[in-house]
């Protein structure tokens, strides 16, 4: 299941189906994977062929194993929230203009704002190739070279958007018209070619804001999770009346049945007696 913590045993494998939303999928392991921290990131630059698991991509026979294995946490049943929605194949990706948008004509800062753009093949954890209708320079897309931050859009003279991503350079010599909020990055991540997308520009307390609101969301779950976890016994009873009232909606007919509880699943067994079920 995603988005929920499953617990794992010696000998288990793990499978997944298809995407049926986004393009990326992402599993983290409690305790960490044993591999060697490269400027405070255990990730991987495939182009760089530098960190993670021998600076490549993972294949058959590889194996990585935990700094920490745990073999339980506390509040296995809270693990769980609900799943993002990547499905839309149109959105709104909401920008906070500049630092270069002042080297637009007002026509191309108008088009970059209403005209929808589309995701093409060329994009990569470097940079998402956009293209739609011409965004009109006033002298041309070149720059003296700066730097560039995560979610900056780069608009080169052929007037087209580039949204740049997490394996972004560190500098470029062409404008950039605006940058992705924060929070929006993950749209970005999870877009297919041929995605649909519109720019909304917003402020900057705006961004913060909104960034602030998602820091706190993932304080609050950090510390529902850290709680002690329920007493045994108040928790079996809890489950055990859940799911009497899910085999009710089978009583009459007798048979084994199963029965999914907060992502847990039970095995009922409805048996007939003289004076009814049980």
């Amino acid at each position: 299941p995603m988005y929920q913590a499953v617990q794992v045993h010696k000998g288990d494998s793990l499978s997944f189906a298809g995407m049926f939303s986004g393009s990326r999928a992402y599993v983290a392991f409690a305790g960490g994977l044993d591999i060697p921290v490269i400027m405070g990131s255990k990730s991987t630059n495939l182009k760089s062929r530098v960190g993670g698991y021998e600076g490549r991509k993972l294949g058959a026979g590889d194996e990585i194993a935990f700094t920490a294995p745990k073999t339980t946490l506390p509040n296995m049943h809270l693990r769980k929230i609900k799943p993002d929605d990547f499905t839309a194949t149109e959105q709104v990706l909401r920008v906070v203009m500049g630092p270069q948008d002042d080297y637009f004509t007002e026509k191309g800062l108008d088009t970059f704002l209403s005209a929808t753009y589309a995701f093409t093949n060329e994009s990569d954890r470097m940079g998402c190739r956009c293209e739609g209708e011409v965004i009109e320079h006033k002298n041309g897309g070149d720059i003296i070279t700066d730097g560039i931050a995560f979610g900056a859009i780069q608009v080169p003279s052929h007037g087209q958007p580039i949204i740049m991503m997490a394996d972004h350079q560190t500098t470029g010599g062409y404008t950039k018209i605006a940058s992705v909020i924060s929070v929006d990055l993950p749209k970005v991540a999870q877009s297919r070619p041929g995605y649909k997308v519109k720019f909304h520009k917003v402020s900057i307390e705006e961004a913060q804001e909104l960034y602030i609101a998602q820091v706190e969301e993932f304080k609050a779950l950090k510390e529902k999770l850290s709680k002690a976890p329920e007493p045994a016994a108040e928790r079996d009873a809890v489950i055990q009346a859940a799911v009497a009232h899910e085999a009710s909606k089978y009583w009459g007919s007798a048979g084994t049945y199963k029965v999914r509880i907060d992502g847990e699943e039970f095995i009922v067994e409805l048996q007939e007696e003289r004076t009814g079920l049980r």
